[in-house]
């Protein structure tokens, strides 16, 4: 496809002419982002990588416009401009591939019916054959998005990645995403949030600790730091490092008594109802009630089995009368009899009407509960997070919450200390007695 692009560069200069792009595809992983791709300005010995089209253009006509405008913005978006001898020059270091290493998010079904992602290089599509092997299909679409970004912004392959590269990385995560002056009220950052930026670096950890033990390719350690050494590690025996990134740890939202009578009045159907209060009175992961078969719902013991877990774990829980209730009236009056699917909760209505229900129709349903109940934020996590502040303000054990919330770790369960004010509230006035006995005597 032969495009005409005219704009003007950082200095000034024309960058005018013929350039020739790949037919544009659409990206499931990218946030519905189209990628043009490399397009090489010959005359000029020059190559513009990974311009994006943040609208999805269904019409040939519309590309050229749309390339224009996103050059016009392209300092804002930090598109690279990789500057190399033309191709056939016969100058040192002329190139006849590509100058650079654009990923380009591809999804497909294997004939055993496995969802296949690859980016378009071979060492990066082996690791996330490797991660599909062993994750959820929600952990290869972020390990996948996670490495899109890191490689569209360095710009090479895996073999060229240096710790230099991944520093320029963080500074690049870190830039202003609305301007300098502002910044989030959660945690006063400008660019991504810390935990977005410590998710990608543990990606492309993951990537390229893969390709070190592979031990058939040219990368003999990992690029990623586990941290800046300071003064004692020196000395001590123990190697002391300070991390790259530093995590805010914050207490995540729950929702008020009001806000959940709220939410429940918005509901409308008894499906919804049922899914809601999983989560709410059961504690469940959106994954886990979206998981459920019929054969897990023991509702004579009043106890849901949760099959496939977060990391594939498997637990038992109890869930209150009032989830089960709900439940029943869902399975017995709005649930299809002739439903393809064992799993517990089910589209109702619809060309799909009876299949299995997926992420993107609970949040949907969620979203729209939030909306008609006239609440600014919630999410399905948010209810678990409900859950276990208001089991443990009720005196439940920190233990039994572990184990209700299939914790592997106590310490992901100590948060709800916190959420707890009571209890924080009864164990300071009972030392503050014991103090000012002591002073009184």
């Amino acid at each position: 496809m032969l495009l005409q692009l005219l704009e003007e560069d950082a200095g000034g200069g024309g960058i005018g002419g013929r350039v020739e792009v790949p037919e544009p595809f659409f990206d499931p992983v990218g946030n519905r982002h189209l990628t043009i791709g490399i397009a090489e300005h010959k005359e000029r010995g020059e190559a513009f990588c990974g311009w994006r089209v943040e609208t999805l253009f269904t019409h040939e006509q519309d590309l050229p416009r749309a390339i224009e405008r996103v050059v016009t913005v392209s300092t804002v978006l930090d598109m690279r401009v990789i500057h190399h001898p033309a191709v056939g020059s016969g100058k040192p270091g002329a190139m006849e591939d590509s100058p650079a290493f654009v990923p380009r998010v591809e999804r497909r079904v294997d004939g055993d019916g496995q969802v296949v992602i690859t980016l378009g290089d071979p060492l990066v599509d082996d690791y996330l054959a490797f991660v599909a092997a062993r994750a959820r299909k929600n952990t290869l679409l972020a390990v996948a998005s996670d490495l899109k970004v890191f490689f569209s912004v360095v710009g090479k392959r895996p073999t060229e990645i240096g710790s230099r590269d991944l520093f320029e990385f963080l500074q690049h995560q870190r830039r202003p995403r609305h301007g300098a002056t502002v910044v989030r009220l959660e945690d006063r950052e400008r660019g991504l949030s810390a935990r977005t930026i410590r998710r990608r670096l543990s990606s492309v950890s993951g990537l390229f600790a893969y390709l070190v033990v592979r031990d058939d390719v040219a990368v003999m350690a990992n690029p990623v730091p586990r941290g800046l050494a300071t003064r004692w590690s020196r000395s001590g025996p123990r190697a002391r490092t300070v991390p790259l990134i530093r995590t805010p740890r914050t207490l995540p939202r729950v929702c008020s008594p009001s806000e959940v009578d709220a939410l429940m009045s918005a509901l409308r159907t008894d499906r919804d109802r049922a899914m809601v209060e999983a989560m709410l009175l059961g504690g469940l992961r959106r994954c886990e009630v979206l998981g459920l078969r019929l054969s897990d719902v023991r509702a004579g013991e009043r106890r849901l089995f949760v099959a496939d877990g977060k990391g594939g774990a498997q637990r038992i829980v109890p869930v209150s009368s009032r989830f089960f209730a709900s439940l029943g009236s869902y399975l017995e009056r709005e649930r299809p009899p002739a439903s393809s699917t064992d799993r517990v909760f089910v589209v109702l209505k619809g060309a799909r009407r009876g299949q299995a229900l997926s992420s993107a129709g609970l949040d949907e349903i969620i979203g729209g509960a939030r909306r008609r109940a006239g609440l600014e934020r919630l999410t399905c996590h948010q209810l678990r997070h409900t859950c276990f502040t208001r089991l443990r303000e009720a005196g439940m054990a920190l233990e039994a919450i572990q184990a209700q919330a299939g914790h592997r770790s106590i310490e992901s369960t100590r948060i709800y200390l916190h959420l707890a004010n009571d209890w924080l509230a009864d164990e300071y006035l009972r030392a503050v007695q014991v103090i000012d006995a002591e002073v009184l005597a």
